[in-house]
């Protein structure tokens, strides 16, 4: 009976769906007009075709709407979805259809189309670093797709990048067309006619009568009150930026009234101004000022100091009753100065600190001033972070911090710490900037330093060709060696080489085959045994030079003598392998150890050094010396005392650099009873050369050296004009008149980058406008000043500078005939260019303008080309 009743009720159930189905009417493809009546339909599905490479779900979910959602067909809902797609920007076509309607269910249906990709973006009319500032700031990236909104956005920025830069009449076009290499991509071109820059004409400035218009406009050596807004054609403009630009004008504004301000003139304002076109590049300026009254200083209170006194903060602001009203200089003693108000806060943990000059009473032409300072807490360091470093280990980066956990925050230590970095020569300079991030519910602060690393090694394999046939070379520096690793297994740092602890190792080789070949080795640290900054040094060269017969002579002089009375022949064409003699030639053998340490007193940018050092020189017919033949032994002791404040090793701004020095090596003489006056003084003497031997086989000399360098930015910004100023001199001293020393003497002229000549034991001494030697040669005397002004092209791990300099020195044979005021001089321009591979490398144009012995006679040092390699100091 059951079985049966299930039969007759599926039946039943199978007559009813069929008659339901009969009832719902499938329409397909309906033509939905909204001239017609809308229906209520329930969403049964949703498709989207025409777009690759994005899920389904996320195509659909843009519409807003959703299966079994009840809408109006047509009707708002279907409307508002289409709005949704075109809002989305992804899309250059949308259109929405019904594949169906069965019933009151509505199957739809949307057909998009994507925007095109940019495949190439082309640049035309600019230059490369314009195109490089352009690819960051206008939006424009290869594979994003394209939109009216992102053009009209990126021509807007274009136009404001280069009006900003004085071209107030370029024209932007942007254009795109279909790339037939790539479906739906299009390439982009950014065609930019930057016409003439904008330049001012004319200045009219109307009121003023305090500070004349001379004075606002400035003059050919002083700089006006207006900054950089300058008339331009004009004699007060030469050599001066005359362009205009939005920005220019804002800030030449305000600098107007900041210079009434210095003035005393606290009521200056700028009534009226306007700027207009005077022809297609030049524009118009017009200014009305009201100066008002000069105002003074009345009394000056102080509110709320505990830490210091008011007579000590009134010593330190340096401003008093009586004095003008200088709202410029009162903002650098409050807070700009090194020794400003703020600072003495700053630097004994006040890091809460504020002060609030306050106007609190005028009368007539007098202010009083109201010092109001809230000091609050002294703030602790709480932690000390460092990003950025991968090379080093962070112990040999912390030992260089003046800012450690626990210690009271200092502004001074702060800065100090950045400069200590900086001059580590790892990371790269202008990038290092202390984020200080102070907590005020704790009275502590965070300090993080965000550096970015930079390769400091130096790798050299150079071939050049001189005289004596090729010259090569070939050196490695390493500024990040680690000696502990170097033996040690485990080491953290795992490689070719071991580093992580920021010493230096160096290796060089220099040879031309035959002729000439050294060698040399050293190493250093900075902080010897890890703890203490204590510098250790040792290094060790040799160094071989031959010369060439005899025979060379005679035919360099019958070869001369052709070429100059004949015409033929050369006086150069001489194949030197062929007079090469091996009994002539000078070896050198030196090692040295040298220690330092960081003093305290008269303050820690100090270092006092010493070292030991021994030389050897073998010499065999060698022409060139006092001594021809034997063994020559130089042990000497130096000590000297050293002071360096600058802020940058590759572009100083700001700091000096001083060193002084004295080498000496035991007074032999004193101790040998021997009569020097009448020893080897004889040429002709069979003995004479045994007597040399006798006389000079142990040097003896005292040598004393002076060096300062300073610098000064004469300009605001990292991008700064800088004045580097340098004093030096030397003197080579003996003890005995008759035993003066024929090594360690001064080589003086040209490039003075071979820092010891190779092969002569001279001290080489660079004098631009110069060749080399010709100032002076064997000299026991010498003096050097220049004055040289800097300005950098481009900052970095790759640092460009330009410099234009005067220079003058001189040297002496004999210490009793220096004479700081008998100079030779010079004048010239150069560049300079670090690559962190390689170093510093430059080159200078220098006119010498008086006249040395060159050759046989006095000649003008004229136009020279100097090539450098190296830093000097």
């Amino acid at each position: 009976m059951n079985k049966l009743l299930k039969k007759v009720l599926l039946c039943i159930a199978a007559v009813i769906m069929a008659s339901d189905a009969c009832a719902q009417e499938k329409i397909v493809n309906p033509d939905i007009t909204y001239a017609g009546s809308p229906r209520n339909c329930v969403i049964a599905g949703i498709a989207v075709s025409g777009v690759d490479g994005y899920e389904d779900y996320m195509l659909t979910g843009i519409s807003g709407l959703t299966v079994g959602q009840e809408i109006s067909v047509p009707g708002q809902e279907i409307t508002d979805a289409v709005k949704r797609y075109w809002r989305h920007g992804l899309f250059s076509k949308v259109t929405v259809a019904a594949d169906s309607i069965i019933g009151d269910k509505i199957f739809l249906h949307f057909y998009l189309a994507t925007r095109p990709r940019v495949s190439v973006i082309n640049y035309t009319g600019v230059k490369k670093s314009e195109r490089e500032d352009m690819e960051t700031k206008l939006g424009l990236l290869k594979g994003s797709q394209i939109t009216p909104n992102m053009l009209d956005r990126a021509k807007t920025l274009a136009e404001k990048y280069f009006k900003d830069k004085g071209f107030n009449n370029a024209e932007i076009t942007i254009t795109q067309i279909d790339d037939i290499s790539n479906k739906n991509q299009v390439i982009l071109n950014v065609d930019v006619d930057k016409k003439e820059k904008i330049k001012v004409r004319n200045i009219t400035i109307d009121g003023n009568k305090q500070l004349s218009t001379k004075k606002i406009k400035g003059g050919l050596f002083s700089k006006g009150a207006l900054g950089k807004i300058r008339e331009a054609g004009k004699l007060s403009s030469f050599l001066k930026a005359t362009k205009f630009t939005p920005e220019r004008y804002k800030e030449g504004k305000q600098a107007l009234l900041d210079k009434y301000y210095e003035l005393g003139y606290r009521d200056a304002a700028i009534l009226e101004d306007s700027v207009w076109e005077n022809d297609p590049k030049h524009v118009n300026i017009y200014l009305k000022v009201t100066e008002g009254k000069k105002y003074y200083i009345r009394n000056i209170t102080w509110v709320g100091n505990t830490v210091f006194t008011t007579d000590y903060l009134n010593r330190v602001l340096g401003m008093k009753k009586g004095d003008v009203y200088n709202q410029k200089l009162l903002g650098k003693r409050l807070s700009e100065d090194e020794d400003a108000v703020g600072n003495n806060y700053w630097n004994d943990g006040y890091l809460f600190y504020n002060l609030q000059p306050t106007e609190v009473n005028i009368v007539g032409d007098s202010i009083d001033l109201e010092m109001r300072i809230f000091e609050g807490q002294q703030a602790h360091i709480s932690r000390v972070r460092i990003n950025g470093n991968t090379r080093l280990y962070e112990n040999v980066i912390r030992r260089e911090l003046r800012t450690k956990p626990g210690d009271l925050f200092s502004k001074d230590a702060l800065q100090r710490s950045a400069r200590e970095l900086a001059s580590m020569g790892h990371f790269d300079p202008e990038q290092i900037q202390p984020d200080v991030k102070p907590n005020y519910e704790t009275g502590t602060v965070d300090i993080s330093y965000d550096l970015v690393q930079k390769s400091n090694d130096q790798v050299e394999f150079s071939l050049g060709w001189g005289q004596t046939g090729v010259i090569g070379r070939v050196g490695l520096k390493l500024n990040n060696f680690s000696m502990r690793n170097l033996f040690n297994k485990n080491r953290e740092h795992r490689g070719i080489m071991p580093i992580g602890d920021g010493e230096t190792l160096s290796l060089g080789a220099q040879t031309n085959g035959s002729y000439y070949q050294s060698y040399n080795a050293s190493y250093s640290t900075n902080w010897f045994g890890g703890k203490r900054p204590i510098q250790f040094t040792v290094g060790a060269y040799f160094s071989k030079q031959t010369d060439v017969n005899s025979n060379y002579y005679s035919s360099a002089l019958m070869n001369n003598y052709y070429y100059n009375f004949y015409g033929y022949g050369s006086s150069n064409n001489f194949n030197y392998e062929n007079y090469l003699d091996p009994d002539k030639y000078v070896e050198l053998f030196g090692i040295s150890v040298g220690w330092g340490k960081r003093l305290r007193w008269p303050d820690d940018y100090f270092t006092l050094s010493a070292e030991v050092s021994f030389q050897r020189y073998m010499l065999k017919n060698w022409q060139y010396f006092i001594v021809t033949d034997g063994n020559c032994n130089n042990l000497n002791f130096s000590l000297s005392l050293s002071r360096t404040s600058t802020d940058n090793q590759l572009f100083p701004r700001r700091g000096s650099e001083f060193l002084a020095s004295v080498t000496i090596t035991p007074p032999w003489s004193k101790f040998q009873k021997k009569d020097y006056a009448n020893l080897a003084t004889d040429p002709q003497s069979p003995n004479y050369k045994d007597e040399q031997q006798e006389k000079y086989r142990w040097v003896e000399y005292h040598k004393w050296k002076f060096k300062a360098r300073t610098f000064t930015a004469l300009t605001n910004g990292q991008k700064c004009l800088v004045l580097m100023a340098r004093a030096e001199m030397g003197l080579l001293g003996s003890y005995n008149k008759h035993k003066k020393s024929p090594f360690e003497t001064y080589y003086v002229g040209g490039d003075g980058m071979s820092g010891y000549s190779s092969g002569y034991a001279e001290e080489t001494i660079g004098l631009r406008g110069y060749e080399n030697g010709t100032v002076g040669y064997n000299s026991y005397a010498y003096d050097r000043f220049t004055m040289e002004l800097r300005y950098p092209f481009l900052l970095g791990n790759t640092t460009i500078y330009g410099l234009t300099f005067v220079e003058a020195g001189n040297a002496w044979s004999d210490t009793k005939k220096f004479n700081p005021f008998d100079m030779k001089r010079s004048a010239g321009i150069g560049v300079r260019i670090y690559l962190p591979m390689v170093g510093l490398m430059g080159i200078d144009w220098a006119y010498g303008f008086d006249k040395v012995l060159n050759g046989s006679s006095y000649k003008r040092g004229g136009s020279q080309f100097h090539f450098i390699l190296g830093q000097e100091f």
